[in-house]
């Protein structure tokens, strides 16, 4: 059997798996020894074992995960989500649906100090919904908000998904961070457009709160003095060369803990939590890695990836052809997969094909990132749709009712990203 129909077994074997709800660490990890001990004999396989987990989780750019992930913790525990939620309800929150408009845009701001699309949707639910509720906003219309707008996460920097793919492809997290920055803006005003149209076919589902004095505004703009100062800060250095991504998330990471400390929000029981939280979601990253490397380590022995290239090559398709293809091949991925696991089973075995092809890798990391924020809202599988029904107590038949406005949004951002790549490339080809 030809090594590369035994790559595209294991590829095939792991997606079963994963229907069948096996943790993607363990479907990973398994198939890629068991394709190893196929392709290779017991001694190399041994040897693989003893260094390839290891290769995995040494390298130094890794460390900004679990630092951002420190960052968004604390930021959350210091009660910085609250304080982005009223600012934007203090503006817009007299628009009829403003609550649902302060929603998206307090989950955008609340993703560039968090950096995941899990987080912002379950922090921004304890926040949002009880007030949408108190508001008498329709449950599908508020808990399809905060689930879209929680995907902004993973879009506006600083994001663990975009470092993740610039370790996979070699590419600069500190211009993958700004390439971010446009698509999200992007996103979020498509989202409130979505709110928008919702709120004039059936005003009863979202109606508008009272208008906020202008002292009551610049109140609330003074108290996110903090949020402004640790993005600014963060992504302004990265952005003028100022540090490293990694040392602008130890910056980032400590500047939260000092932040929650001088709000004395964080005692012994919520710096407990905040630890074991953080260590929580490292643990899981880091052991869905040494899964990916494993798998990784299999489909490169099988040639699969450059087969795949020979194959793209012959057929002569073009590259707007070939992001198209992967397009829809991600959009019915993320039905069944989370954005992690997305990322890791995919990126390795088609990055060498489009890299070939001339294809833009910052382009791409974007195309990727906004199919994967689709994939977290689509069912059955979508992710955030699953953390709003166990934060938020919603039936996730309700919740998959109001999503479908927030997924033609990201269907029509996406189409913008492919027609116009400068949206993605433009603030970044500023670094150079």
């Amino acid at each position: 059997m030809p090594p590369h129909v035994v790559g595209l077994i294991g590829f095939v074997t792991v997606l079963v798996l994963i229907l069948a709800r096996v943790p993607i660490a363990i479907a990973m990890g398994a198939v890629g020894i068991a394709g190893l001990a196929v392709l290779q004999p017991w001694s190399s396989v041994g040897f693989l074992l003893g260094t390839v987990p290891f290769e995995a989780v040494y390298p130094y750019g890794l460390s900004v995960v679990p630092l951002f992930i420190v960052m968004g913790v604390f930021a959350a525990h210091a009660g910085l989500s609250r304080q982005l939620y009223h600012l934007v309800y203090a503006f817009i929150g007299h628009w009829r649906g403003g609550l649902a408009h302060a929603t998206i845009g307090a989950c955008a701001l609340f993703g560039a100090i968090c950096g995941s699309s899990i987080a912002t949707a379950a922090t921004m639910c304890r926040v949002a919904l009880p007030e949408m509720r108190r508001r008498g906003y329709d449950d599908r219309l508020a808990a399809a908000t905060i689930a879209a707008g929680g995907t902004l996460g993973i879009m506006i920097p600083p994001s663990i998904i975009f470092a993740i793919y610039g370790l996979l492809t070699e590419t600069s997290i500190g211009r993958l961070f700004v390439s971010g920055i446009l698509p999200g803006i992007l996103g979020a005003a498509l989202y409130m457009g979505a709110v928008r149209l919702a709120a004039s076919r059936n005003p009863a589902i979202a109606p508008p709160g009272e208008r906020m004095p202008w002292f009551q505004r610049r109140r609330a703009l003074r108290e996110v003095w903090g949020v402004v100062l640790l993005f600014s800060t963060v992504i302004g250095g990265i952005y003028f060369g100022l540090f490293s991504p990694t040392e602008g998330a130890a910056v980032g990471a400590i500047g939260a803990v000092v932040f929650a400390v001088l709000r004395r929000e964080i005692n012994k029981a919520r710096l407990d939590e905040a630890i074991r939280e953080t260590a929580g979601t490292v643990g899981m990253i880091f052991l869905i890695l040494i899964g990916a490397a494993l798998f990784n380590a299999f489909i490169e022995m099988s040639k699969l990836p450059a087969f795949i290239a020979r194959e793209i090559g012959a057929a002569g398709l073009s590259p707007l052809a070939v992001v198209l293809g992967l397009m829809a091949l991600y959009v019915v991925l993320g039905c069944v997969m989370d954005s992690l696991s997305m990322i890791l089973l995919t990126v390795p075995a088609i990055f060498p094909a489009t890299r070939a092809l001339g294809i833009d890798p910052i382009w791409l990391g974007v195309l990727i990132v906004t199919v994967v924020e689709i994939g977290m809202i689509t069912p059955p599988v979508g992710m955030n749709l699953f953390v709003i029904q166990g934060a938020g107590r919603v039936p996730l038949r309700t919740i998959i009712a109001g999503i479908w406005p927030f997924v033609g949004a990201d269907l029509c951002r996406l189409a913008l990203l492919i027609a116009f790549p400068a949206i993605s490339t433009w603030l970044p080809a500023l670094i150079d």
